[in-house]
């Protein structure tokens, strides 16, 4: 079973439909003795860095990714991706889980947010498998985190930027919404269900 962790904000319901057509059971719940039953972890997210991560911790619920990541695949998805970094300069500078190491920043031209469908290149890791170069996700965003050692997919938006990224263990964060992107990110959800 797949876990949703729910902090109050985010795209919980179009993420479980997700897992649902592929067959897996996904619960969405705020509860750790709840998610302490789940295989691997949802980190989704919409909205502002500050407010989500404020939100994260007053449940005990950023710790308790901390704890399971050790042992647990986890999964953020685009504010959840932006969690896993070191910090966030979104209204003010705020600190996100450090798994990643990088910063999250505005970008500095075109319209924003990005808005819409964009390629996501130089993919590695077993999270593209089956996945071609060049695929197409759907990006809501306004903040990115600078490419880094972190990275294994790239996108552009005036600037190259880390479109999905990796701890080196379990943890892995999109930038885009998978769960939007039809059957290409439908793939990447199997996928993640496989690691």
């Amino acid at each position: 079973m797949t876990g949703i962790v729910d902090y109050g904000a985010g795209n919980l319901r179009s993420v479980q439909k997700a897992f649902e057509y592929l067959g897996e059971r996904a619960e969405i719940s705020s509860s750790p003795e709840v998610l302490d039953g789940c295989d691997r972890l949802i980190l989704p997210g919409v909205g502002a860095f500050g407010q989500g991560m404020a939100a994260l911790k007053a449940g005990g619920l950023a710790e308790y990714v901390l704890r399971r990541r050790a042992e647990t695949p986890v999964l953020g998805i685009c504010l959840g991706m932006q969690f896993l970094m070191r910090r966030s300069f979104e209204d003010g500078e705020h600190a996100g889980l450090g798994l990643c190491g990088g910063d999250v920043v505005r970008f500095a031209s075109g319209k924003v947010p990005a808005i819409g469908w964009n390629g996501v290149f130089q993919l590695r890791t077993p999270l593209f498998a089956g996945i071609p170069e060049g695929s197409e996700f759907y990006f809501v965003h306004s903040y990115y985190a600078p490419v880094g050692e972190y990275t294994i997919g790239r996108a552009e938006y005036g600037v190259d930027y880390s479109a999905a990224v990796w701890d080196g263990r379990n943890v892995y964060g999109v930038q885009f919404h998978p769960e939007k992107s039809g059957e290409t990110g439908l793939k990447l959800l199997a996928n993640f269900l496989k690691l």
